[in-house]
């Protein structure tokens, strides 16, 4: 038995993709897997902001070829996949997260201005106004301008190696980017300051999906689907249909200024410790000013409750106010305005 596997053509999605083979293979040794590795639109087009590419821009190549039946599973970043999948199409496993935190990393110009190339800011706080700081994401923008108001937001694409090279050599005091490449690519080192709820200085949730690797197939496929039962990871598995059910409900995607942190906790009812999944969620304004959160907790037991305790949060948080927030920057998409992160 052969089975094809898809993969963006890059080196973290190539990395990735090893690490998911690498598990199959000692659990069925049997099978023989060959990657397919295909340039995507986001991947072949480095200039216009990610916003305004759409939904799909990951993910579309890939899918068509899975529904064609040229490729037998797909190994992706699970942030980077639609939370509505084609017809056809199924997210049939999740697989071990990866750190899901937001960091930041500072350009190596400031690390000149010291001895032993130690950088003289150690977190954003430590930043001047008007420090230009890069990323690609308007979540990541909007969140970081309610606690920073004073630093400046620009664009940066590319891959990490790209990003990385923008901040030292292209103008930028430092970079946000998801503490999952950096680790899987091992530039850990490049890490200053990690931004969860929980962190001094921090606030930052996550991307839905962030740190963990969605494998999707064709949704008829139940062997493909038995198959990649060797590499599940349930408690990821449920906490990101929750995320992601989110996300759906407010019909959001990697252009809006969505948050979301899971976290499974202990809690005691009469008498008796259960493990439930606390679930966290932010909707910004892009210009950080106006914000809706909201937090749930409860015992999870199957992806149907995940998926229904997520829809919940999402309409509680719709009906705070999340929803005029997500209208409004619709609207200015519908009229060529907010695609790119310097809105925030």
């Amino acid at each position: 038995m052969t089975v094809k596997v898809g993969t963006r053509r890059s080196a973290l999605a190539l990395r990735q993709t090893e690490v998911v083979i690498g598990a199959l293979k000692r659990a069925h040794p049997h099978v023989a897997f060959e990657v397919h590795s295909v340039s995507v639109m986001g991947d072949r087009d480095k200039t216009t902001p990610l916003p305004a590419l759409g939904k799909g821009l990951w993910t579309s190549e890939l899918e068509a070829q899975l529904v064609s039946r040229e490729l037998d599973v797909i190994v992706h970043s699970l942030k980077d996949m639609p939370t509505s999948l084609p017809p056809g199409c199924a997210l049939a496993c999740v697989t071990g997260r990866e750190d899901r935190r937001d960091v930041v990393v500072f350009s190596r110009k400031h690390e000149e201005e010291e001895a032993a190339g130690r950088c003289k800011y150690g977190a954003l706080a430590d930043l001047p106004d008007g420090a230009v700081v890069g990323t690609s994401s308007v979540r990541r923008a909007a969140q970081l301008k309610r606690r920073y108001p004073g630093l400046v937001f620009r664009d940066v694409r590319g891959n990490i190696d790209t990003r990385l090279r923008k901040c030292d050599e292209e103008g930028y005091d430092a970079i946000i980017l998801a503490a999952a490449g950096l680790l899987r690519l091992d530039w850990g080192k490049r890490i200053s300051q990690y931004l969860d709820s929980s962190s001094e200085g921090g606030g930052l949730l996550h991307a839905v999906g962030q740190g963990a690797l969605g494998l999707e197939v064709r949704e008829d496929d139940d062997r493909m689907k038995e198959l990649l039962k060797a590499v599940e990871d349930t408690p990821t598995m449920l906490a990101c249909f929750a995320e992601r059910a989110v996300m759906r409900t407010l019909e959001g995607g990697c252009s809006v200024p969505i948050g979301v942190e899971t976290a499974w906790v202990e809690e005691e009812t009469a008498g008796d410790k259960m493990t439930k999944l606390r679930l966290r969620a932010v909707v910004v304004s892009l210009d950080g000013k106006e914000a809706v959160e909201g937090e749930a907790t409860k015992e999870i037991t199957s992806l149907a409750h995940a998926e229904n305790m997520g829809q919940e949060l999402a309409q509680k948080l719709a009906g705070m106010g999340a929803q005029q927030i997500l209208d409004d920057i619709n609207k200015g998409r519908a009229s060529g305005v907010a695609f790119k992160v310097g809105d925030a």
